[in-house]
């Protein structure tokens, strides 16, 4: 009888972002022409955030196979205290590590539903890029087609958990993608 594998945390982080990326796809079919994410659009790209440590994992490799000078365009945009995009954003509007790219970056356009406290109480709430559902009622979307944003981030958790644990590193650490894209010592000329 042969033993059965567990697949490591960042098998799990891949399979998470296949079932992302196809609830993606399925939302988008649902929604057709009221999801206007397409390659190229970067408005979600526009800000600077943070990754948990696993996603972070992720990120590293991409950046490590990019070729030398396109690391360093990188790292000098991570720098640039000025500014506002992600450092991953090219000027093209692409991301130079999109496969890898975190959970957040794969959600964005979507409609999501998370919880919001007011006045004490906890209220479902519906929300999606402001160029998506134009003049669409969010709340009467079609719920097989809005992202539970509770569900995914538990689940995201317990996968950088136990990536946390496997590699000796403080749960729930986050790593902002100016510390993670900016110049590293073995990419330093």
């Amino acid at each position: 009888m042969s033993e059965v594998r567990t697949p490591s945390p960042r098998e799990r982080l891949h399979e998470l972002f296949l079932k992302v990326d196809s609830f993606f796809a399925h939302a988008k079919s649902r929604c057709g022409e009221a999801i206007t994410c397409a390659a190229g659009c970067d408005d979600c790209c526009r800000r600077r955030f943070s990754v948990t440590t696993i996603e972070a994992a992720e990120v590293q490799e991409a950046l490590d196979r990019l070729p030398a000078e396109e690391r360093q365009t990188i790292a000098a945009r991570a720098a640039d205290p000025a500014g506002t995009d992600c450092p991953a954003l090219g000027e093209d509007g692409r991301c130079a590590v999109y496969e890898a790219r975190p959970t957040i970056c794969r959600t964005h356009g979507l409609p999501i539903r998370f919880t919001e406290r007011k006045g004490g109480r906890s209220l479902p709430v519906v929300d999606a890029c402001p160029k998506n559902f134009v003049g669409q009622d969010l709340a009467s979307l079609d719920p097989r087609a809005v992202l539970d944003q509770t569900t995914l981030s538990t689940v995201l958790a317990a996968l950088d958990a136990a990536y946390a644990d496997a590699v000796g590193l403080p749960r729930g650490q986050r790593i902002e993608m100016t510390t993670l894209c900016g110049p590293s010592p073995e990419h330093q000329a």
